[in-house]
């Protein structure tokens, strides 16, 4: 992947999969609040990386996708329903969620695009009251959730 073999990011879906790596750090780092990304991802704007298709693979699986304009097709789990890219149909990159890297701290957004479409709470969230999740369960309930998803490594 990289001159050492190893690859610079990773990730993959909530089942484990699809598993993909990249040997170069995104080109860049978007959140797009747009409609069609808030009705693909089910959020109010999605948060993407754009990588060079020479620098992508998927390393395990290959996603499902629907061809959600003229223009692009977007990636999925077919097993899990994770959403995991967009991909414009004329271009040399793909964009894949910044939620399913394994290292999401990693993949910092740059720019916005759809603004048009923006929420407005969406300015004020890190206003927000916040509780961890234990704070939230309590340890009791906490240790009795057990985990299906795929760890953040392979």
């Amino acid at each position: 992947m990289t001159t050492t073999g190893r690859p610079v990011l990773t990730g993959g879906c909530q089942c484990g999969a699809i598993r993909f790596a990249l040997s170069a750090a995104p080109l860049r780092v978007t959140l797009c609040h747009c409609r069609m990304c808030q009705k693909a991802t089910g959020s109010p704007f999605a948060s993407m990386a754009e990588i060079a298709r020479e620098n992508f693979a998927w390393t395990r699986g290959k996603p499902a996708s629907f061809r959600s304009s003229s223009v692009a097709e977007r990636d999925f789990c077919k097993d899990c329903g994770t959403p995991l890219g967009y991909r414009l149909l004329v271009c040399d990159s793909i964009e894949i969620m910044t939620g399913t890297f394994d290292r999401p701290d990693r993949v910092v957004p740059t720019i916005q695009y759809g603004i048009e479409a923006r929420l407005g709470w969406t300015g004020t969230i890190a206003n927000l009251p916040g509780k961890t999740t234990l704070q939230n369960y309590g340890p009791d309930r906490l240790a009795q959730v057990f985990s299906y998803q795929q760890p953040d490594h392979d």
